[in-house]
């Protein structure tokens, strides 16, 4: 139920829906399995079997976006139009040109299509209505910006804009580790990078090592910062801060876990696990941007 990865955006503070409109607007935009001839489909998917498109609980609301892609390696494509093209100078006498190669390959892809292998992804978005947050659980950009994508489709007009803190993720860690003191409820764990910020973008990392205070200094008088911290938060969740604010690699503690209530079924279950996470990661996103200066407002 945890998301793993969060890339984390702002709903405007006037921005509201009710479910039945979400609903309607989502079901336009459903997944529907693509032709033999589409590489990619994407559409919602229920993100809890048999339930609805948005799932809410208590001001919360998960979606789930299917994208579902045809595997087709270019390698194949090259080796079969390379023999296409064989047989087509065999006939003509001479190879062909870069404009029929490009021809050929087009064609063999429409016919290889067919025979290409369907796989499916799902990426999970949690719209925290309360309190203004939307959170994508997903590690690289262009799966959050699918889903945005998806939700500007879906929604008109749908207000989200970027996380902006006004210091700096980088210097703020950066300071962390050379002050080595953490900020106010939280603690520095061992995994850490520090990046040089000129153009030969050198780093150097820590895995499960204490970077050690001197080290740190050496490296920021060579021209580094610090541009990945694990961190854990109030004993009760541990995760990876990068210098563009992505949280990366969320872990709940053990003592969340302790005190959650035996639940009756699974969906029970569902529901208990997904307001833990909510709640606790709400919590964070609060004392996050709060440790890093507070929220940059837009001009």
């Amino acid at each position: 139920m945890w998301f793993k990865n969060l890339k984390v955006f702002r709903l405007a503070p006037d921005w509201s829906v009710s479910h039945d409109s979400l609903q309607t607007a989502l079901e336009k935009q459903a997944f529907r399995p693509g032709s033999s001839q589409d590489l990619q489909s994407l559409g919602w998917v229920p993100p809890v079997q048999d339930g609805p498109l948005a799932y809410p609980l208590d001001g919360q609301v998960l979606l789930s976006l299917r994208a579902d892609k045809k595997l087709l390696p270019s390698s194949v494509i090259n080796q079969v139009a390379r023999a296409k093209a064989q047989e087509i100078e065999e006939q003509q006498g001479y190879r062909p040109g870069r404009k029929q190669m490009k021809e050929i390959k087009e064609r063999v892809t429409e016919e290889l299509m067919p025979r290409a292998f369907s796989v499916y992804r799902d990426t999970r978005v949690w719209i925290d209505t309360k309190n203004h947050w939307l959170v994508v659980d997903a590690a690289a950009a262009a799966k959050s910006d699918e889903v945005l994508g998806m939700l500007a489709k879906s929604l008109d007009p749908f207000p989200v804009v970027p996380l902006y803190t006004e210091l700096s993720p980088a210097s703020c860690m950066t300071n962390w580790l050379m002050d080595e003191e953490p900020p106010p409820g939280f603690s520095i764990d061992q995994d850490t990078e520090l990046r040089s910020t000129g153009e030969t973008r050198a780093a150097v990392r820590y895995v499960r090592q204490t970077v050690e205070t001197d080290d740190v200094r050496k490296h920021v008088q060579a021209g580094k910062q610090c541009t990945r911290l694990a961190m854990t938060w109030d004993n009760r969740v541990s995760f990876v801060l990068t210098d563009g604010l992505d949280i990366k690699r969320v872990s709940p503690l053990d003592v969340i876990k302790e005190g959650q209530e035996a639940a009756i079924n699974d969906a029970e279950q569902f529901d208990s696990d997904f307001t833990l996470m909510t709640g606790e990661l709400s919590r964070l996103l609060d004392s996050l941007v709060d440790v890093l200066g507070g929220e940059k407002k837009p001009h």
